[in-house]
């Protein structure tokens, strides 16, 4: 800003006089800083103050930029520290990439190439420019590094000197906007490295422009070189955590066949299983390195459900066959191979999220159950599909953050160690140095704390290739520092970077163990071995309160809601399996899905997991109502009893057993069903697409409707399904009964009748007759008697009696197909 110019033959006034100095103060700032800064000696090494605690300012606390994965390259924050509107200047008007630095970690004899890119972004040309590289000073510590990384602007002093002479790129101009490459070449012994050391390797562009006609730093990116010429007496020993993890892919239905054919969501797993896809490049490049094995076993499970007959679901909601059988085997194979004989250590089925669990989920009975039961499952299947014994000893909650309550529920399945990171786990002793990772936290517990710094150096877009290169960089020179801090004492560190990498972070995080491998400073170890590492007396123990929980981890957690729902659908698969033939067809899916349902990976998808809890309810709930009792009309009851059916169906694809039918009467006074208020029938029908009736016996009492409802339950009295209601109508005697019955006593009348008659026409005639039996009493008179009749007989027929029309029926046995009548 240029200043008003005082009035002729007047003294500056008092404001102007302090804007004067102000600025003269300021602009001797950076000169002065620069004359301060002195060479750092060895002993600065542990002396560092970002080595105390081991937590670095720059990666901050749990739930900020490093803890809620949100961190970002030391570029980009640089580079967004510079994003306004008004035209860049002074340093900042040429931005500087740095795309490339081969050897990462150079010995003596070396030639170190860096290559990128610059780009004027200010409105005019740049003449007589030239890229250099620029080294500065060892420095003193952890603490260093961050704060070197942070800054933006050149500083005279603390960027050092140019190395100069022909290790420059020259260019004769620079139009704005255009952007130009470099690479310059420059042998080791050029840089001036005197000890053991982290250095810091500016990359700078010096020119001028026409407003500002002499050289001058117009752009500079810095990074790090990590020097350790020869192999370092004692090394860090570094477990590096590699995890094979994935979102949730197979959902809980299957095809009704017998081998239950599984049904995913969509074809993202064999994307990520091919060529070039997150899992395949993950499996590639840990394969080629010495690392620990990190594996949920539900990613297992999923690739191997893939490797035969498998359906897809459409967005349309139909189902299609997958074709991606032979990327899912070769996945397979290649895993085999990469691990066999390496330690595996395998998290509960599907990486539940043990803080949710903590939090929202405990307070729901049953919730801690399914962890017992994830972590013993989970173990089997890696077992199984991979044919090695992983280790199912190691918790690891999201972002290793840790209170009471997450420990708690981190051991109650049986792990003795717990994964936290020491943004979380943070030192409060002062010490000079990065302790172990390894910490006893009480009750046989074990936390092991890896190094936050280390842990999240690869968050980000690592697509680019500058952000790539200075994070690789970055985490090298954090990794030498931890042993320069006190080379005398070898520690055991831990990384445990982010579950699920993305394929350029698992390249980027490659690249920079590939320059740890010829083991000059640190040595690898398996995570098993890290945790039994003797604890250092002077680290904290103390796991954090829950009020330190960050809040930002919080609200990604899933809600108390979320674990009612879970159990709510583990009560309808408890009672559902109790009627089923062959339980296990239902138990297995839909167990694993229960476990999907409380996964880590739903952590800032809330609507996704909502809608994968109600698909898994949903489908159950559907299965349910395969079982069920057919509606039924109304029924007319005549008489006093009757048998009323009941049919049951059974629409599954295997048998029902254990179900108990019951009939009730809402009024046992003027309807009884069995033997009072209800009856209670046994249900099974023995194959699946079956019906089966069953009859009950009913009394009537009085005439008049009454409500009945049918009413399936299980053996241990809880109901099944929804209930069917319908009347039944007593009518005792109806009308047509009272005419059948008026018709008979009218021919039991009609036939009184005629024996009275036919009586009394016979007393007559033997009136008429006289006692000698004659008409006139004549003694000798013949007798009246019928044709047919037997003189002698002593009880003559009456004269009324008919004459048999049928013939005498036959003693003889019948023939074969002759009819008989009986």
């Amino acid at each position: 800003m240029a200043e008003a110019a005082d009035f002729p033959g007047t003294s500056p006034s008092p404001a102007r006089r302090w804007f004067r100095r102000t600025a003269t103060l300021l602009a001797g700032a950076p000169l002065l800083a620069g004359l301060l800064q002195v060479p750092v000696s060895p002993s600065a090494h542990a002396a560092g103050t970002g080595a105390t605690t081991g937590t670095a300012t720059a990666t901050g606390s749990v739930g900020t930029s490093s803890a809620a994965g949100a961190h970002t390259s030391a570029a980009n924050a640089r580079k967004a520290s510079t994003g306004t509107k008004a035209t860049p200047t002074g340093s900042r008007t040429v931005d500087v990439s740095l795309d490339t630095l081969t050897p990462s970690a150079p010995r003596d004899g070396d030639t170190v190439v860096v290559s990128g890119k610059v780009t004027n972004e200010g409105r005019q040309a740049i003449t007589d420019a030239h890229v250099g590289l620029r080294v500065g000073s060892a420095l003193g510590g952890r603490t260093d590094i961050d704060s070197a990384a942070k800054r933006t602007g050149y500083q005279p002093g603390l960027d050092g000197s140019e190395v100069g002479g022909k290790y420059v790129e020259k260019f004769s101009r620079l139009a704005p906007g255009v952007p130009y490459d470099f690479s310059i070449s420059v042998p080791v012994s050029a840089l001036h490295l005197s000890m053991d050391g982290v250095y810091q390797l500016g990359v700078t562009l010096t020119g001028q422009t026409a407003a500002q006609p002499y050289p001058q730093v117009l752009g500079i990116e810095r990074t790090f070189l990590p020097w350790q010429d020869g192999a370092a007496d004692t090394k860090t020993k570094t477990t590096y955590l590699w995890p094979l993890i994935s979102t949730t892919h197979l959902t809980s239905r299957t095809r009704s066949d017998e081998e239950q054919t599984p049904l995913f969501k969509d074809e993202s797993l064999a994307k990520e299983l091919q060529t070039g896809g997150r899992l395949q490049q993950l499996l590639t490049l840990g394969s080629q390195l010495d690392v620990a094995w990190v594996i949920d076993p539900d990613l297992l499970v999923s690739v191997d459900a893939m490797t035969t007959s498998y359906d897809v679901e459409g967005p349309d909601g139909t189902t299609v066959a997958g074709k991606n059988q032979a990327v899912a085997k070769q996945w397979l194979n290649q895993l085999h191979k990469a691990v066999k004989g390496k330690k595996v250590v395998a998290l509960p089925f599907a990486d539940p999220d043990l803080a949710s669990l903590a939090h929202n989920g405990r307070a729901v009975k049953g919730s801690l159950g399914h962890l017992k039961e994830a972590t013993e499952v989970g173990a089997q299947a890696v077992e199984d599909i991979l044919n090695v014994k992983p280790s199912s000893d190691f918790a690891w909650p999201a972002e290793g953050a840790v209170d009471p309550s997450v420990v708690d529920v981190a051991t109650s399945a049986g792990a003795h160690s717990v994964i936290a990171r020491s943004d979380s786990l943070r030192e409060t002793g002062g010490l000079l140095y990065t302790p172990n990772a390894a910490r006893p936290i009480g009750g046989g517990t074990t936390a092991v704390v890896a190094d936050a710094r280390l842990s999240t150096a690869f968050r980000g877009d690592m697509t680019g290739a500058e952000d790539s290169t200075l994070a690789t960089q970055e985490f090298l020179a954090q990794s030498l520092m931890i042993t320069l801090q006190d080379p005398d004492k070898q520690r055991s560190i831990v990384v445990a970077p982010q579950r699920m990498p993305t394929a350029s972070q698992a390249q980027t995080m490659a690249r920079a163990l590939a320059a740890l491998d010829d083991k000059r400073w640190s040595q690898p170890q398996s995570l098993t071995a890290a945790a039994k590492a003797e604890p250092d007396p002077n680290a904290t123990t103390q796991v954090p309160s829950a009020g330190s929980y960050p809040s930002s981890l919080r609200k990604q957690e899933l809600p108390r809601s979320a674990f009612e729902e879970v159990q709510n659908t583990q009560g309808k698969l408890d009672r559902f399996k109790q009627i089923l033939s062959e339980p296990d067809r239902v138990i297995t899916p839909f167990g694993r899905a229960i476990d999907r349902e409380m996964s880590t990976s739903w952590r800032g998808r809330p609507t996704d997991a909502q809608n994968f809890r109600k698909g898994v309810q949903g489908y159950l709930t559907s299965l349910i109502q395969q079982v069920k009792l057919i509606n039924k009309s109304d029924v007319k009851l005549s008489g006093r009893s009757a048998t009323i059916p009941v049919t049951v169906q059974n629409n599954l694809v295997q048998g029902v057993d254990h179900l108990v039918l019951r009939l009730t009467s809402t009024n046992p006074t003027r309807l009884k069903v069995g033997d009072g208020l209800y009856e209670e029938q046994p249900v099974r029908i023995t194959g699946g697409g079956h019906t089966q009736s069953v009859k009950f016996t009913t009394t009537a009492n009085a005439n008049g409707p009454v409500t009945v409802y049918a009413q399936l339950y299980t053996e241990d009295n809880e109901p099944y399904g929804a209930p069917v209601r319908f009347d039944v109508n007593v009518t005792e005697f109806t009308a047509t009964v009272m005419l059948v019955i008026g018709g008979g006593v009218l021919l039991l009348v009609l036939a009184g009748f005629r024996m009275y008659t036919q009586r009394k026409r016979a007393a007559r005639r033997q009136a008429e007759a006289g006692p000698d039996g004659g008409p006139d009493g004549d003694s000798d008179a013949t007798p009246d008697t019928s044709p047919g009749t037997d003189p002698g007989s002593a009880d003559p027929e009456q004269p009324s009696d008919p004459t048999p029309d049928t013939a005498a029926e036959s003693t003889e046995p019948s023939h074969t197909g002759e009819r008989v009548d009986r």
